[in-house]
């Protein structure tokens, strides 16, 4: 079994520490076990993503009980749906996770965050709430770098988690990004990872295949110099590539 990824953490509010790369997972593309057992034992990944709607939290009960790694040296992350706002719903939806997950405690049950949620939306939050989010977790990628969201995060002490990094695909062709990938002797895939990192923010590429996996992984012994970065961050056109959260009241 590999060690864990000499990956950075970033601390949260609530006292915890998230890695700032991490697995994702989806309903979309379908689910790889094997992908998953072998980006946590033979690539030190300890940070996995999913969520209730992705229908996978069973299945990575199996691939997390063989990868042999330990609950406490993983850092877990699922989110419920709409459906089960409310104090009751939303504890019982979390027992439910637990359960399907085969764990007795989720980091963002021990930490909390919000997906999808905007400026406005986070100000609505504040309102309504006591507690502040710990993390954000929002689509960005080298079109769609909502910096001033990022700003507000930060100045609130929450964490901006950022997915699709490779904006599903469409980054990896981007001549600028190819072109910075022959530079560094790297591959797209992983100029947009590391450049993700290096504005801070928690990463979480998504593969079903092996190969790929360990690509992203690789990521943390070079650096991308400073005016690579902000040529990446010009490439902002607002797009997205999932969907557009603005739409949301």
């Amino acid at each position: 079994m590999a060690a864990a990824l000499s990956c950075p953490v970033l601390p949260l509010a609530s006292g915890c520490s998230v890695p700032v790369l991490g697995l994702g997972t989806s309903h979309q593309g379908g689910y790889s076990h094997d992908a998953v057992v072998h980006a946590i034992r033979n690539c030190g990944i300890r940070h996995i993503d999913t969520a209730k709607r992705y229908g996978c939290e069973s299945l990575l009960q199996k691939a997390i009980k063989e990868s042999g790694v330990k609950r406490e040296d993983l850092w877990l992350t699922t989110k419920l749906w709409y459906s089960d706002y409310g104090y009751e719903n939303t504890k019982r939806a979390c027992l439910e996770s637990c359960e399907r997950l085969g764990v007795e405690y989720l980091g963002l049950c021990r930490s909390i965050g919000v997906s999808n949620f905007l400026i406005s939306h986070l100000e609505q939050l504040k309102e309504d709430c006591v507690i502040t989010p710990h993390v954000d977790q929002v689509e960005y990628h080298p079109f769609q770098r909502p910096q001033e969201l990022v700003d507000y995060c930060r100045s609130r002490d929450i964490v901006f988690e950022g997915y699709c990094p490779l904006a599903k695909g469409e980054a990896l062709t981007h001549p600028s990004i190819v072109q910075l990938a022959k530079k560094y002797g790297r591959t797209p895939a992983q100029i947009c990872i590391r450049w993700s990192i290096q504005n801070g923010i928690v990463t979480i590429p998504k593969s079903t295949k092996a190969e790929r996996i360990e690509e992203n992984c690789k990521v943390f012994d070079f650096t991308i110099a400073e005016d690579d970065v902000e040529v990446l961050n010009g490439l902002h056109d607002g797009r997205h590539v999932s969907w557009d959260p603005s739409l949301v009241v």
